[in-house]
């Protein structure tokens, strides 16, 4: 394969006697005699010696001057003597004033070179210009001062001017710009050259060019202030000092007439007059005409000399040095949108596209009352400005700061030390320029206080541009004064709440536990209530909050609130930490309470008759009772250990909803930091930043809205019509003939009332249907623990004498996992076991047939305070307490009776995933996996704890 390769030369790698060849992209040797032109890209004579033809490149001719006219016409065609001499060139030279004449003037070539002196004396004035070609009318303050192109002593030249001894600037400039990020000073060319010049004009007579060059090298030197300087800031405060005489621009009082308006004074506290005192006499809204949603940014540039190119908008990209479309630079002027783009860009292209530094003195646009077009100078905060340590602008304190007007984008011309060299030694980038708006405080027609500018610079020491870069950032925020007053007392006064609602809970749960003494585990579980309560109520504020920016931010017409600042925005997002954190603790807590709590199915079932049964050991055969079978037993075991994480809404539903109404619908785009409240964004347009703040309050709100839904569709339709697993176990358990008992603290429970009304539950297909028809035509009684009740559903609160009993016999279930010497080695484990099943189940059916008149109990209705507080006023000290209960409570030892808790946890998962990685379908797959995971870990536990408590062989769950 042939190869397209071909070495890289470059014009400044090619010799003196070599040439750069445009067609060939390389370098050439030039002819005998011949050298390479200024340009690089062609060959001339060398000196002494005149072209005979030329086609461009090295296609010249050169022949040798003869010795009597040595030297060569500035067109390089003709050989010429030269009276005064030869230039490096191998050109004639003249003196000083006067002017090179090789044709006369007819064009016919002179053999004599002629060198004629310029009438400098009136009436003519004349003097050479800069080419030396022509005489043309000297400088006005040569005129001025000596009626003579000769400025003598003791007159005073400088920069091309002169000044009489009596009207110069009695200061003598420094002509020095310190980099001080570089910790270099270097004497600047262009400095050197126009500082004195510029500052003498602009003292002596006024000009007003020179004045406004005066003003671009102070601010090229960053507005140093110092008293005893003479840089180019110090002769412009001496001017401005001195020549109050003169007056003000516009009732200004810190723009003097002639001179630019650099400063805004250096009085303390003058900052915060200048950016609080008034507010811009404009109000902007977010829905209406496209001048009150865009701020009309102008500025007045200059160049380095001082002249005035043009007033021009802002949009367009002039302040942003990043590359982008039009559509998403202007963007950034949009009212209420911030805006933020950074890059990098390389030294080269920097150094190409800002040969000389244009200046800005920027304004905001705006209609005055009577109609016409005014504007409003805008201030600016040099980071860099180098004065008097009485101000910090970089302090957050704005009456330290010191306001200027002037500012520039790239400086590439004071680091120059000589005129004619390419490259500056140093440069100086505006690395960071920062809009910031903010609102006028309980502003309803959106008011806001004048914008600031805020630059800062990067000092640059060229080196190699080519692989030099400097990140640079453009951005433009909005702010408001943020007063966490109002979430402090929310915090403050739902926290005290929240402690009395844990110390109620922790008094409840003493109750249930049957102990009243104080100890460290009611310390603990005082702790463990408030951490769930203090969680309730971070998340109350946060989803407040977040609700609250949404809505009114979006949905505002005058401006009246803006967004926090993420720097603002620490505090909140620290309350979604709290939040998560505190429900994660009280989630584990309520797993852990769950895993260890005491269930046990009585069987209500009695044989039916009598069959005959050997005796092992006897040989004899004898009658027995028939058995009962236990597949009933395990039938309702396998359901109760199925329901145990059903929820009341579907969590994998929940999770693909939420993300598809953000990343489908579009819903996340309303967590952009901007004004427009659509759901869809085009790819050209300037995407926003996110604001943390929006974006929890969207999937918050989502979040919610979908689980609230969810339950509505599953409590009003699906529970009724299609499937209540809730109600179907309840209903089984009566269809089983077995009653479930559980004990979820030391003295409190539940009961499920499972007795037949059938008497037996243990029968064929035949007597089943034909018991569910007697059922169904009220042929029979009804299912209630109570005569000619429905209540199958109770809160038990069990008396310390009932407890008491339940351990004694509880003790055998749990004594074959105890030490040996408790085991009775005569009986296998599984003997010892049936025999306290057995127990048990004759003690809590006895119980419930008020068998034991001293373990009796009572049935009664919770007060309407009791339901609502979650505890119980009686306690139950002769007598058990069974609580009527047609809320289905037992639901609290599962899943289903937490949802609360659970959604919470959830959506606080979901939020700080999404905080962290600014992902929404992350935040969905790991919350996801996080609820598969504690599902799991809750089935595998629970089911295990259902096998210790009830008996169940764990190969029976399935």
């Amino acid at each position: 394969a042939r190869g397209f390769s071909i070495p890289l030369e470059r014009p400044a790698d090619c010799g003196d006697t070599d040439y750069f060849d445009i067609s060939r992209l390389a370098c050439g040797r030039c002819g005998a005699h011949q050298r390479q032109s200024a340009v690089g890209s062609s060959c001339v004579c060398q000196p002494g010696y005149r072209m005979l033809s030329s086609n461009g490149g090295s296609s010249i001719t050169c022949e040798k001057c003869p010795a009597n006219m040595s030297g060569v016409t500035q067109d390089g065609w003709n050989c010429i003597t030269c009276p005064k001499g030869l230039t490096s060139e191998g050109t004639c030279k003249c003196l000083n004033n006067e002017i090179l004449v090789e044709r006369s003037i007819d064009g016919m070539l002179l053999t004599e070179a002629l060198c004629i002196a310029c009438n400098g004396s009136e009436p003519s004035l004349s003097a050479s210009d800069a080419s030396g070609n022509r005489c043309v009318r000297c400088e006005q303050t040569f005129i001025n001062v000596s009626k003579s192109c000769d400025c003598r002593s003791p007159n005073i030249l400088t920069g091309g001017l002169c000044f009489s001894a009596g009207e110069s600037l009695p200061l003598k400039g420094v002509a020095t710009v310190r980099f001080g990020q570089l910790g270099l000073t270097l004497t600047s060319a262009w400095f050197l050259q126009n500082l004195q010049s510029s500052a003498s004009a602009c003292w002596s007579h006024s000009n007003l060019t020179a004045c406004q060059a005066l003003g671009n090298m102070c601010v090229m030197n960053m507005n140093s202030l110092s008293p005893s300087s003479a840089d180019a800031c110090g002769l412009f405060q001496y001017i401005y000092v001195n020549t109050a005489r003169l007056g003000i621009v516009h009732s200004v009082a810190f723009w003097r007439q002639s001179l630019p308006w650099l400063y805004y004074g250096d009085q303390p506290g003058l900052a915060s007059q200048v950016l609080e005192a008034n507010h811009f006499p404009a109000v902007f809204t977010f829905k209406g005409t496209d001048k009150d949603v865009k701020l009309q940014f102008i500025a007045a540039s200059f160049d380095a000399a001082g002249n005035f190119l043009k007033w021009q908008s802002l949009e367009g990209g002039i302040l942003q040095l990043c590359p982008d479309t039009q559509t998403r630079l202007d963007a950034a002027y949009a009212f209420g949108t911030t805006y933020q783009q950074s890059c990098k860009i390389s030294l080269s292209k920097i150094l190409l596209d800002f040969p000389h530094p244009i200046f800005y003195d920027l304004f905001l646009e705006y209609s005055s009352a009577d109609g016409q077009q005014a504007l409003w100078a805008l201030p600016v905060r040099n980071l860099n400005l180098q004065y008097s340590e009485m101000f910090v602008n970089q302090g957050s304190n704005m009456n330290n700061w010191l306001l200027t007007r002037r500012f520039f984008l790239v400086d590439a011309l004071s680091g120059k030390e000589s005129s004619s060299g390419r490259l500056p030694r140093a440069v100086r980038i505006a690395s960071r320029v920062t809009i910031s708006i903010r609102l006028v405080p309980h502003s309803q027609r959106g008011a806001i206080y004048p914008p600031l500018i805020t630059v800062a610079y990067t000092d640059v020491l060229v080196q190699n541009p080519e692989t030099q870069s400097v990140k640079v950032s453009f951005s433009v925020s909005y702010e408001m004064e943020q007063s966490e007053a109002q979430t402090d007392i929310a915090l403050g006064v739902l926290g005290g709440l929240a402690v009395l609602w844990s110390l109620l809970k922790t008094t409840g749960w003493k109750r249930r536990t049957g102990s009243s003494v104080i100890d460290l585990q009611t310390v603990l579980k005082f702790l463990l209530f408030y951490a769930g309560d203090l969680a309730n109520v971070f998340f109350l504020i946060t989803v407040g909050t977040g609700i609250y920016w949404l809505v009114f931010f979006k949905a505002q017409q005058f401006v009246s609130v803006l967004l926090p600042l993420p720097s603002q925005e620490e505090d909140f997002v620290t309350y979604i930490a709290c939040a998560f954190s505190l429900k994660a603790l009280q989630f584990l807590h309520l797993l852990v309470s769950q895993l260890t709590v005491d269930v046990f199915f009585i069987d209500w079932e009695r044989p039916k008759g009598k069959v005959l049964k050997a005796v092992e050991g006897e040989g004899v055969i004898k009658s027995a009772a028939a058995p009962v079978s236990i597949w009933r037993t395990y039938f309702i075991a396998n359901e109760w250990n199925e329901i145990q994480t059903v929820r009341k809404i579907n969590p994998l539903f929940q999770v693909i909803a939420v993300l598809f109404f953000l990343e489908v619908v579009g819903f996340s785009n309303l967590a952009l930091m901007d004004s427009s409240s659509s759901l869809t964004r085009s790819s050209e347009s300037y995407i926003a930043p996110w604001s943390r703040t929006l974006r929890f309050g969207v999937s918050a709100a989502l979040w919610l809205a979908i689980a609230f839904l969810q339950i509505l569709f599953f409590s009003v339709f699906y529970e009724r019509f299609v499937e209540d697993k809730i109600s179907q176990f309840v209903d089984l358990c009566c269809m089983s003939n077995i009653s479930v008992f559980l004990l979820s603290h030391s003295c409190f429970g539940y009961y499920i009332h499972g007795r037949s009304v059938h008497g037996h539950a243990d029968t064929n297909m035949e007597e089943m249907n034909l018991n569910l028809k007697r059922e169904a035509e009220n042929l029979c009684s009804q299912r209630g623990l109570l005569p000619n009740t429905e209540c199958q559903t109770f809160q038990v609160s069990l008396s310390r004498r009932m407890r008491l009993h339940y351990d004694r016999i509880h003790e055998a279930l749990t004594r074959k996992r105890g030490p040996a010497r408790l085991v009775d080695p005569s009986a296998n484990t599984f003997e010892q076991s049936t025999r306290a099943y057995n127990t048990m189940n004759k003690f809590l059916g006895s119980f419930i047939d008020h068998v034991h008149k001293e373990l009796d109990y009572v049935v009664k209705d919770k007060l309407l305070l009791e339901r609502i507080l979650g505890m119980e006023f009686m306690e139950p000290l002769d007598k058990s307490l069974f609580y009527n209960d047609e809320g289905q409570s037992f639901t609290d030892v599962l899943y289903y009776g937490n949802e609360t808790t659970m959604l919470i946890f959830d959506l606080l998962f979901f939020s700080v995933v999404d905080l962290a990685s600014q992902s929404f379908v992350l935040a969905a797959i790991v919350t996801y996996l996080q609820q598969e995971v504690f599902r799991f870990i809750r089935n595998a536990l629970g089911q295990k704890n259902l096998a210790a408590k009830t008996l169940v062989d764990q190969r029976f769950l399935i």
